[in-house]
C-alpha cells in the first residue's frame, strides 16, 4: 500500500522521466528499441522471446525490432548452441554507440534543468544519489495489487 509521500515521489520522478523523453531531441532509436539494446549490452546475447518476454512485447513484434536494429547495424544474430534451432541476438559496436547517443541526449535535458537549480537544491538532490541510485537499478517487477 503506498502512503501519501511515496505517491508525491512517484509523481514527480514519472513527470522527470516524461520531460527528459519529451524534451531530449528526437533519435532513431525507439523507446523500446533503446531498451533492448541496453539490455543486451548489459546482460549479453539473448533470445528473441526472452527480449519479447522482459520487454513485455510480442514475439513478432520483437522480431521486427530485432530486424530493424539488425538492419541498422545494430544487433548479430548467432546461433544459440545451446538450442541450434533458435539464435541469439547481440549488440554490436555501432549498437552500444547509439545506445550511449540517446542516453546523451537524455542526460544532457537533465544537466540543462540541473543548471537552473539552486545550489541548495542541486545539494539535496546530491545527498539523495544513494536512494536515487538504489532505485534505479531496482530491475525485479514489483508484484501489482
Amino acid at each position: 500500500m503506498s502512503n501519501p509521500t511515496s505517491t508525491a515521489l512517484a509523481g514527480v520522478l514519472r513527470e522527470l522521466a516524461v520531460t527528459v523523453v519529451r524534451d531530449a531531441p528526437q533519435h532513431e532509436l525507439s523507446r523500446t528499441g533503446a531498451a533492448t539494446l541496453s539490455r543486451i549490452r548489459r546482460g549479453g546475447p539473448h533470445r528473441i522471446t526472452a527480449l519479447a518476454e522482459l520487454e513485455a512485447v510480442s514475439q513478432p513484434s520483437m522480431t521486427g525490432l530485432v530486424q530493424r536494429l539488425e538492419q541498422l547495424g545494430y544487433l548479430t544474430r548467432s546461433v544459440d548452441p545451446a538450442d541450434r534451432r533458435a539464435s541469439l541476438v547481440a549488440i554490436t559496436p555501432a549498437g552500444e554507440q547509439a545506445v550511449e547517443a540517446r542516453r546523451h541526449l537524455h542526460e544532457q535535458v537533465i544537466v540543462d534543468r540541473l543548471a537552473r537549480l539552486t545550489p541548495t537544491h542541486v545539494e539535496q538532490l546530491v545527498a539523495a544519489l544513494p536512494a536515487l541510485t538504489t532505485l534505479a537499478e531496482t530491475t525485479e517487477k514489483p508484484a501489482h495489487v
